[in-house]
């Protein structure tokens, strides 16, 4: 049985809590439920029925909400916390649990007094938490192929969030990768079904003998779409649907998972949040699940003819609890007036609170009293040390070494070193999306307050046996050097922003290979560490590197990474290299036949990596791209800040203010940046001036390093950004791009605004040779894109590029850009 091999590893979960929950179930077990279920339906109105179903987010529901309408259930959505504090103390986020609790008890307001729960994304480590352990993203622990080490995580894991007073966590993801193009191939295990099938079961055990429900997600299909894109269309028969996808959820629903997520995606054109064939046919009369569906966020909106707040067909198909993170009131009040006027009937609304009622009181929610009574016995459970040591564990194992023919690895610890790269001492790149924010981006290493990064190993390994390890530094005398260690890193992304169009590693810019080629020319070996959420085409940069290590998403403990790369203070190799491949490694950038399907040639295999020593021989990988790179291309802003840029807003209190992913303000606080949906979630920003004419404020775009854009002023290039006005401006305002302020070129671009359509999107496109002709350097620019005033003005903003040619819309004249209006 699962559960006594997870006790075997956690041994944290003693023999008193596992019998505590034999009890529980025992006592609570078939009929008894039903029988319970059964009499307390009875007394539900049909208002209060239809708020069990409804799931709010905690920045649009209040406790007191809760106590009025009576609501199921909430969530914290990626990059939420209490009272919106990236930085909430684990009592903070216990007070709230409370709050809500108590609030879903007290019937003055009319509310059946049934206890709510709450949901999370702790999908590695309870993620939004400051102080938690981060574990290595999935991808990794399918390098691994330990389902033992698995389970032992998610119990990890399901400890922390209990130490906070939730219920409940939306995992495992059970997605098959299949197109590394998809933005959350990271977040499943492999593109093996057995592999998956074999970590399901133990991963819903290990959760759900900790008291929290496990959701097995997202059901079906999302990592088989069309081109790998997010919320895209699976296009196979149900049988093969089934055969790829599905194999997860077959010991998921054997462990007894209690619920289940919807996806997103579309099975052959038809979204399956509104698809009764799959989550009612497939997923309940076939598989025979028991539990509760829940939707994904906004997800009923999606179906055909529905909005977030209004779709039958999603309730008819199947969905019991909708998650509906804003718009609840508007929700709750439609399916009542559904119901009474027969589009949803009254049987399918007992059915799915039923089913919901069941699994709060299976999970002993009903019983268990206030969150944090039930949280005291997890206390030290956040960042517990058992915890990090298993993160370790997973980190070391995860390594994957791909190339060292001349046995560089593992390095002599008394060697003179420097680290080197993006990655080299940045634990939120390391870590990947769903890391404090949803995201993954705006993190420093002081948000993670028991983490360590590359760097931090390296320098304490060598430390221990005298030898010489420091961030490298392009002014030092690098002639005595034994080695650089360059920690190439993509930069964190997370559902719909993490999609791309083909597999090259930064396309049409190199910086990595540049700066490796550098070092090689010097006569340096340079052994290049990837950290990565999923196989990229990097042909040349491992043909270059005299070793090569697949990193993964390690999160919070890198210093674990150093511990294979680096031979003990005794210079024996403490650790070997046992991570596998669990999904191909491409061999070229585009499948050359048909750039829909996934790339079909792989340079290495499922199942690929090396031990230490294998000096196996190496034979250069072919480095020319399938796809041309779009070299006179730089996206700047795209579903979010694309890398290298930042974000800043400033003013004269601070010029440099750098904004994270949940918006900001300048320091004065005359602007203000939030984050807007437009197309997709948070794909936009709102920019707000709220000046007097009096002091200057501005909002930009830049990068510590100039980048060359010569060669796209010369294309006729431009910049070129989506614009929504929402308040023309009152005072003057500037756009400006810089090449190392002063060298700038800046426009008056009030006319602009001042006749633009307001409320409607529209493409801006401004031509390079203008800002050259205003003096910019372009061969050196750092900040392209700065909009400025002293005024008031209010607009949204989407899709920044430099492009040679703008998509659409008119492209501007210099004459009159230049004169002013």
């Amino acid at each position: 049985m699962r559960a006594s091999r997870v006790n075997l590893r956690t041994g944290v979960v003693t023999a008193l809590v596992v019998l505590s929950l034999w009890a529980i179930g025992q006592a609570h077990s078939g009929t008894d439920i039903d029988r319970r279920v059964e009499a307390l339906l009875s007394t539900l109105t049909l208002e209060q029925k239809v708020a069990q179903m409804i799931q709010g987010e905690i920045k649009h529901v209040t406790p007191e909400d809760v106590r009025v309408y009576g609501l199921g259930s909430v969530l914290n959505g990626g990059g939420s916390f209490p009272a919106q504090n990236k930085h909430a103390s684990v009592q903070d986020w216990m007070d709230l649990a409370d709050a809500y609790y108590l609030a879903s008890i007290d019937t003055s307001a009319g509310s059946a007094g049934i206890p709510i729960i709450w949901g999370t994304d702790a999908v590695h480590g309870h993620n939004n938490v400051i102080g938690a352990t981060i574990f290595p993203h999935n991808i990794a622990l399918g390098a691994i192929g330990d389902a033992e080490l698995t389970a032992a995580i998610a119990g990890a894991t399901a400890r922390e969030v209990s130490a906070t007073g939730i219920d409940w966590i939306f995992a495992p993801t059970l997605a098959v990768a299949l197109d590394a193009r998809w933005g959350r191939t990271y977040e499943s295990y492999g593109s093996n079904p057995a592999l998956v099938k074999d970590f399901a079961g133990g991963v819903v055990e290990a959760m759900q003998a900790e008291g929290i429900v496990a959701t097995a997600k997202h059901f079906i299909g999302d990592g088989g779409t069309h081109r790998g894109i997010d919320q895209g269309d699976t296009r196979l028969s149900k049988d093969d649907l089934m055969t790829i996808h599905g194999q997860g959820y077959l010991s998921a629903i054997d462990a007894g998972v209690m619920t289940v997520m919807a996806s997103f995606n579309s099975w052959n054109g038809d979204k399956i949040h509104g698809n009764s064939e799959l989550l009612t046919g497939l997923l309940r009369d076939e598989l025979g699940f028991d539990g509760f569906v829940v939707s994904d966020w906004n997800g009923i909106g999606q179906v055909a003819g529905c909005e977030p707040d209004n779709c039958v067909q999603a309730i008819n198909a199947g969905i019991d609890m909708v998650m509906v993170p804003k718009d609840w009131r508007a929700l709750l009040d439609n399916m009542i007036e559904q119901v009474r006027a027969g589009e949803i009937t009254e049987a399918r609304i007992d059915e799915a609170v039923s089913r919901i009622l069941k699994i709060k009181l299976q999970s002993g929610l009903m019983e268990r009293g206030l969150p944090s009574k039930r949280a005291a016995g997890y206390a030290d459970a956040i960042g517990a040390e058992t915890h990090r040591e298993l993160a370790r564990e997973a980190v070391r194992r995860s390594l994957v070494l791909m190339k060292d023919p001349t046995g560089l690895l593992p390095l002599g610890p008394t060697g003179t070193y420097r680290i080197a790269g993006a990655g080299a001492d940045d634990i939120g790149l390391q870590s990947g999306g769903w890391t404090i924010s949803w995201q993954g981006t705006g993190n420093v290493n002081a948000d993670f307050p028991n983490g360590t990064s590359i760097l931090d190993g390296f320098i304490a390994r060598a430390a221990a046996a005298g030898g010489d390890v420091a961030l490298y530094d392009s002014d030092e005398a690098l002639a005595e050097l034994d080695a650089v260690v360059m920690v190439m890193a993509e930069p964190p992304y997370a559902e719909g922003q993490g999609d791309i169009e083909n597999l090259a590693w930064q396309q049409g810019r190199s910086r990595d290979l540049q700066k490796i080629s550098e070092l090689k020319e010097q006569g340096i070996p340079v052994v290049t560490l990837f950290l990565t959420g999923r196989p990229l085409w990097v042909n040349a940069e491992l043909n270059a590197s005299d070793a090569f290590v697949i990193g993964w998403l390690p999160g919070s403990e890198g210093a674990a990474v150093a511990e294979v790369m680096m031979a003990g203070a005794d210079d024996a190799a403490q650790y070997d290299f046992e991570g596998k491949l669990p999904m191909p490694w491409p061999n070229h950038d585009l499948n050359p036949k048909d750039h829909d399907l996934s790339v079909a040639q792989h340079a290495f295999p499922v199942g690929y990596g090396m031990s230490a020593g294998a000096k196996l021989e190496w034979v250069a990988l072919a480095e020319d791209p399938i796809g041309q790179p779009k070299a006179l291309e730089t996206w700047v802003f795209d579903k979010g800040v694309k890398d290298p840029w930042r974000l800043y807003v400033g003013d004269d209190f601070d010029w440099s203010v750098e904004v994270g992913p949940r918006g900001g303000k300048s320091a004065r606080g005359e602007l203000s940046l939030t984050v807007v949906d437009r197309k997709v979630q948070e794909d936009a920003r709102r920019i707000e001036f709220s000046g007097s004419g009096e002091h200057l404020s501005q909002v930009y775009f830049q990068f510590e390093d100039p980048v060359n854009m010569r060669a796209l002023e010369m294309a006729d290039g431009a910049l070129s950004f989506d614009m929504r006005l929402l308040q023309r401006p009152t005072e003057p305002v500037k756009l400006r791009m810089d090449c190392g302020y002063p060298c700038s070129g800046e426009m008056d671009i009030t006319h602009v605004l001042q006749t633009a359509d307001p409320d409607a999107w529209q493409r801006m496109s401004f031509p390079m040779k203008c800002f050259a002709q205003l003096g910019v350097d372009s061969s050196k620019v750092n900040t392209p894109f700065l909009l400025a005033t002293t005024g008031a003005l209010s607009l949204e903003i989407s899709e920044v590029v430099l492009a040679e040619r703008p998509d659409d819309g008119p492209l501007m004249s210099c004459s009159e850009l230049i004169a002013g209006g």
